[in-house]
């Protein structure tokens, strides 16, 4: 038994942690079978295993622990997490897009600092030395550490619901979930007591009436996601039956902004990859 480990808790509070019918089956498990999964640790940091750790702790069991070699920074470490939960069939449809939206923006962060440092490198190279390309071993050094990025850019939906495993249609309630709704209204989709559909019409509500609702349980959070989609109905059905086109109503400009917005946001990620494929190609 390995006592030289460190838990940090921004890793130990990186996946979400074990419903208490969860943790009482591994607890189980652990003390019939032993803990025959060995702990994954980076140096002396405690990556995967926490659970096991603390509940091998508790009673006293063995375990055995490996190292992973492949970890430079802790971005590594979460994206290596993230890849390990996600391919779990024991996580929700609202977990795993939340992981693979973690893991979007861990690797635009990473093109767009290694896209950055490729340029300083070339530009600084072009300045100063007489020679040409990348052919100088300083040149080649400097861009040997440029940090490496995913193939993946998960930079569309689609590309998002593949790796999560869900629908478009899905991962675009979760984006909404994710960017709007209230830590109560999150609670209430993470415990199953809301409904991916309903948590994502809750979302587009102020901050003070989600909080009302979720304050006053989840039925209330229910008929709140019903009275927001029968408002949307109202209109619609009114201009169907005078036969006229009634102009979009406020919300309805808001959600078009945000939608124009993403749509940019997603352009942008598309020409900052291209630009460093363009870049790493030459």
């Amino acid at each position: 038994m390995n006592a030289d480990i460190t838990v940090l808790p921004e890793l130990q509070a990186y996946i979400d942690p074990l419903t208490p019918e969860e943790d009482e089956a591994l607890e189980r498990s652990l003390l019939t079978e032993g803990c025959r999964d060995a702990l994954v640790l980076w140096g002396t940091t405690l990556v995967d295993g926490h659970n096991r750790y603390r509940l091998c702790q508790k009673h006293g069991l063995p375990f055995r622990t490996v190292q992973n070699e492949r970890f430079q920074s802790m971005e590594d470490v979460h994206l290596w997490m993230i890849d390990q939960h996600l391919g779990r069939r024991s996580i929700s449809d609202f977990q795993r897009g939340v992981l693979a939206l973690r893991k979007r923006e861990i690797i635009a962060g990473r093109r767009s600092t290694a896209a950055a440092a490729v340029l300083a490198v070339k530009a600084e190279a072009t300045a100063e030395a007489p020679w040409e390309g990348d052919t100088d071993p300083l040149v080649a050094q400097a861009l040997a550490n440029v940090p490496k990025v995913p193939d993946e850019a998960l930079d569309t939906r689609e590309a998002l619901a593949r790796a999560a495993r869900l629908t478009a249609a899905q991962v675009k309630m979760i984006e909404t979930i994710h960017q709007n709704a209230t830590p109560e209204v999150v609670a209430a989709v993470k415990s199953g007591e809301l409904s991916l559909g309903a948590a994502a019409v809750v979302a587009s509500l102020p901050i003070a009436e989600q909080q009302t609702a979720a304050a006053a349980g989840a039925q209330e959070l229910k008929q709140a996601a019903r009275r927001v989609r029968e408002a949307k109905k109202k209109p619609k059905a009114a201009a169907a039956e005078s036969g006229t086109t009634e102009a979009a109503p406020a919300d309805s400009a808001a959600l078009q902004a945000r939608i124009t917005e993403l749509e940019a946001e997603n352009e942008r990620l598309r020409q900052q990859v291209k630009a460093l494929q363009e870049l790493l190609a030459e």
